[in-house]
């Protein structure tokens, strides 16, 4: 098997090394790519409306966000979901993600934007086996969601990706597939409980198993609980089936996972921001197994890899082209960045976006050959994302809105890390707090993301605490950790977590009161 692992390197090494190259040649390549994704606009609609004949006219496209650009994906629904390209390349599919107003998006995808991503995983795999663990089976595991309802309106021809691999071309799915780790028939398996047993059972079977990607380190942990808690159940169902010291291992009060999976190699995951507490406790769980933080990676579009060698995140520059916004709204090339200054990302890509805020925000940490490596610091935008539900302030207040919640004149959406959830403070409110977490419950519901999340037991239930006192003790808990009192702000959605002590206190003067 390792001279097969080899054999894959020996297939994508020519596309690892000619990004290798570039990354000598940042400013030329950006250059390139840009002329490139340039002409698809000219050819396009859109373009066309724009009036964009060449590059020279680039900073006349407008910096845009998705609402922007809503009308031009989806058309007018009221007229027979008419769309108007944004490319002159056929749409291959929809994928939906969480959008900035509403509870979902949809992403157009053509054969070239697919191509980006499948070069961002030749070049990272490649990566892998030069220089990261030595792999010797390549059992994978790619991170799978069941089908969960869809939404009333989508496009036509829409496609949910299931795994990390459905972004990938065919012909390299194909030549991965018989080192893939799947639950049986995943395609019916639409009962969340009936996935997570599938899942588990197809881990717990797979006893070569090297790697693990995945996005939300939650995610691995849900399923280690699920296991860890039907114990018996597994040792009956998975007599014969694994070996007898596997099955021991399984019965122990306390499962050694890394002896359980004693071929681990890897795990990809989310490591940065909220996800960084996760990834610790995995690390520790798995002490002999490389964890490591995926690059910035969107529904939108592949922007970064974690390669071993530069020691951080390299963009590709080869596929996206890239622009950088700083905190006084100018606009900076790949080039023309500093180390250590922050900046928010607006990308150009070959699906159908030009010039797009996605909201990630990031740092430049170093220099690799001639390319900047850009660390994600979370989105510029307020978005709350715990486990990759991605709340955004303009969905959560349309979803408050709701609520029906007149007499309430101090609300606020926390979010709260031990369990994973959703606090919200009012300071009063006609309903009762059940009553009120119920309905946000299933107003928060309506981005795919986070009810996603809640089906998955990634996110418990939210809570509703309600109280005239919910203010003030705000307020004092922020002049405890040095604020000013009449600078402190509440907004609709609060981004960073409550801390579990403060979680705790604020609990127990809320009750000690009622």
């Amino acid at each position: 098997m390792r001279q097969l692992i080899q054999l894959f390197g020996k297939i994508i090494e020519p596309t690892a090394k000619r990004f290798d190259r570039a990354l000598n040649r940042p400013q030329l390549i950006q250059e390139f790519v840009q002329r490139e994704i340039c002409d698809r606009l000219i050819k396009s609609e859109y373009g066309k409306s724009l009036k964009i004949q060449s590059v020279a006219d680039w900073q006349r496209i407008p910096i845009v966000d998705y609402d922007c650009l809503k009308p031009w994906i989806l058309g007018k629904e009221n007229e027979q979901r008419r769309r108007i390209p944004l490319t002159p390349e056929p749409i291959l599919f929809y994928e939906k993600t969480s959008g900035s107003t509403g509870a979902i998006k949809w992403i157009p995808y053509t054969r070239s934007l697919r191509k980006s991503f499948n070069q961002m995983f030749c070049i990272w795999a490649y990566d892998l086996i030069q220089n990261g663990p030595n792999f010797s089976t390549g059992k994978l595991y790619a991170c799978i969601s069941p089908q969960l309802n869809l939404p009333d309106f989508q496009p036509e021809n829409t496609l949910s990706l299931q795994d990390d691999l459905d972004y990938l071309d065919s012909w390299l799915r194909w030549v991965l597939h018989p080192w893939l780790v799947m639950p049986k028939n995943l395609k019916n398996l639409h009962n969340i409980n009936t996935f997570k047993h599938q899942l588990s059972l197809a881990l717990l079977q797979a006893e070569d198993l090297e790697i693990i990607s995945i996005w939300s380190p939650s995610f691995l942990q849900i399923h280690l609980k699920y296991i860890q808690n039907n114990q018996a159940l597994f040792q009956k169902e998975l007599q014969n089936k694994i070996s007898y010291k596997r099955l021991k291992i399984l019965s122990e009060p306390q499962i050694n996972w890394q002896q359980l999976w004693s071929n681990l190699k890897l795990i990809s995951c989310w490591d940065a921001i909220n996800a960084a507490d996760g990834a610790k406790d995995l690390r520790s769980q798995f002490p002999q197994v490389l964890v490591q933080g995926k690059g910035l990676l969107a529904t939108e579009a592949p922007m970064t890899i974690p390669l071993i060698e530069a020691n951080g995140y390299v963009p590709l520059i080869d596929e996206v082209f890239f622009e950088f916004e700083d905190d006084r709204s100018e606009i900076y090339k790949l080039d023309e960045l500093s180390i250590n200054q922050e900046y928010t990302i607006i990308l150009s890509q070959k699906g159908g976006l030009y010039r797009y805020r996605i909201g990630d925000r990031i740092r430049v940490t170093s220099i690799y050959h001639q390319t900047p490596c850009l660390e994600f610091l979370g989105r510029a935008t307020a978005i709350s994302d715990l486990v990759g539900e991605k709340l955004q302030e303009n969905f959560v207040c349309h979803s408050l809105a709701d609520l029906n919640l007149p007499e309430t004149s101090f609300k606020t959406l926390i979010p709260v890390t031990n369990p994973p959830h959703y606090l919200l403070l009012l300071d009063r409110a006609k309903e009762t707090p059940e009553t009120l977490a119920k309905n946000l419950d299933i107003a928060l519901s309506k981005s795919p993301q986070y009810q996603r999340a809640r089906l998955l037991t990634q996110l418990t239930p939210p809570e509703v605490f309600i109280s005239p006192r919910i203010p003030e003790l705000l307020a004092l808990d922020g002049v405890r950790s040095g604020r000013i009192w009449g600078s402190i702000k509440y907004p609709i959605l609060t981004t960073k977590p409550m801390t579990d002590e403060f979680f705790a206190r604020l609990k127990f003067q809320l009750q000690s009161n009622s």
